[in-house]
């Protein structure tokens, strides 16, 4: 992904293209940077170059609507816990690709891994949604790796129900705009090895909390 290497605050606009040399490379679920302190608040994506058949729309679900359908005991027991999120491990392809390690050198540098909440709370609505996802999050702090990986894996399947999600269809000069606090999203990458450009404003964020439903 072109984009999330700029570590030191957002660009103003991202070019986002893809062709046959250049397949997108990110394919899974995710929350976007949250491998950062303050991940973004939210995004702005505007079709330029949309390919006809294959589209690559781009598929939403609700974080909040998922925790809303735990059970209360399951949702008392993740209010405890934090999670670790690793940019390492979210670029593990581009890292690996020749000379990956050093052109990403200084990223990896500027984004060690952080903490946050597994439950997270919206800062101007106070709705509480799970903040895991499977592309930058590594381990739930405090728990043996089988617990852990266990656990997020029960996540991840019970959030990625399609009763959670929607999809955005997109045309030439479509705008997407979504809230990256209790969202995640993934491209269907069905238009390779066709030519698919957008361009992209990131909003920044802040640090994700937890708070106690009152």
């Amino acid at each position: 992904h072109p984009a999330y290497p700029h570590v030191e605050g957002y660009p103003e606009l991202t070019i986002l293209e893809n062709d046959a040399d250049r397949p997108s490379l990110i394919e899974r679920w995710h929350t976007d940077m949250t491998f950062r302190a303050c991940p973004p608040l939210g995004s702005i994506l505007h079709g330029i170059i949309i390919p006809e058949g294959g589209r690559g729309d781009t598929e939403f679900f609700s974080m909040a609507a998922a925790y809303d359908a735990l059970d209360q005991p399951l949702r008392e027991q993740l209010a405890t816990l934090e999670a670790e999120h690793s940019f390492e491990h979210g670029f593990k392809e581009s890292l690996a690709q020749p000379g990956g390690r050093e052109r990403l050198k200084q990223a990896l540098i500027d984004n060690p891994p952080v903490a946050h909440p597994v439950v997270r709370t919206h800062p101007e609505s106070g709705r509480q949604s799970l903040f895991v996802n499977g592309l930058f999050t590594t381990r739930i702090l405090g728990m043996d790796e089988a617990e852990s990986a266990s656990l997020l894996e029960s996540l991840y399947e019970h959030m990625e129900a399609e009763r959670f999600q929607c999809r955005f269809r997109w045309q030439p000069h479509s705008v997407a705009i979504w809230d990256n606090r209790l969202t995640q999203h993934r491209p269907v990458n069905d238009y390779y090895p066709r030519h698919r450009k957008l361009q992209r404003i990131t909003i920044d964020g802040d640090r994700p909390y937890y708070r106690a439903s009152a």
